[in-house]
């Protein structure tokens, strides 16, 4: 993957679109090459909960959960090592290595986020490594406090390559999308707002946000897209997998909506 500070031409194709260039480049030295030392590492080392988007063997996108005690997150210079992967049953159970992967940390009950985009250099069904390209925080705009939610080890998994899980959409104020570059990698975002069920296709609103528009400048170039949803009282979670395009003519706030179709679903419940 070839590592280039600044934004990519999605990037600034959105942030021009939105009217918001001059906003957006005063963030760009967000994207310069990273360490994760300092307050970044303290910060990760006190996570009990991640998520990740990277490719299963099939070469679907996919985003995933991770969950571990404090400690589970190890950041070292460039490198994090992450002491947990997705269990069985989760469809990035031993994803190939020598990949792009992004990865978002979240604290609800905080209201931070730290998001880490680079290689998945190491992938075993105990631990997975990445190489940051890029790390940066995030603003706490639509985090809203709530309780983690509990892992489920091995769960029951449904699959299908129709829509899953229509309940868990209808009620989840939150969710998790990953989005990919050709040259940038992987990234995982977190969002907030109601997701709408049109048919299979879900939509949901582009809420104001730093302007830097990463998810969005990853679709302008490339389609493919995952979404997460998470019952944060059972563990339960809802991966798709497909394409997302953006409309700029939507009945929203900003004229924005992110319109997703999915391809594959897996839906994972229960365990321990």
């Amino acid at each position: 993957m070839k590592t280039t500070v600044g934004f990519h031409e999605g990037e600034l194709a959105v942030q021009h679109q939105a009217g918001v260039l001059y906003d957006a480049s005063r963030l760009e030295g967000m994207l310069r090459p990273p360490l994760l030392d300092g307050g970044a590492a303290k910060f990760l080392a006190q996570r009990e909960f991640a998520v990740i988007t990277a490719r299963d063997n099939e070469g679907r996108l996919w985003t995933s959960p991770l969950h571990g005690p404090a400690g589970f997150l190890d950041a070292t210079g460039t490198t994090l090592t992450v002491h947990a992967a997705p269990p069985p049953g989760d469809p990035l159970h031993l994803m190939p290595a020598d990949q792009p992967a992004g990865l978002i940390v979240i604290e609800f009950a905080i209201r931070r986020r730290f998001r880490v985009n680079g290689t998945l250099t190491v992938s075993t069904a105990e631990s997975l490594e990445l190489t940051a390209d890029q790390a940066y925080g995030n603003c706490p705009q639509y985090i809203h406090p709530r309780p983690l939610p509990p892992a489920t080890a091995h769960p029951r998994t449904q699959v299908a390559d129709g829509l899953l899980g229509r309940e868990l959409i209808e009620r989840s104020d939150t969710f998790f999308l990953g989005t990919t570059h050709a040259e940038r990698g992987a990234d995982s975002s977190h969002k907030g707002g109601t997701v709408h069920l049109d048919g299979d296709e879900l939509w949901w609103a582009d809420q104001p946000g730093n302007n830097m528009f990463n998810s969005l400048g990853n679709l302008a170039i490339d389609p493919a897209a995952s979404l997460l949803f998470v019952d944060f009282a059972t563990g339960a979670s809802l991966h798709l997998s497909g394409t997302a395009t953006i409309d700029w003519d939507a009945p929203t706030e900003t004229g924005r909506a992110v319109r997703f179709t999915p391809n594959r679903s897996v839906l994972t419940a229960g365990g321990s």
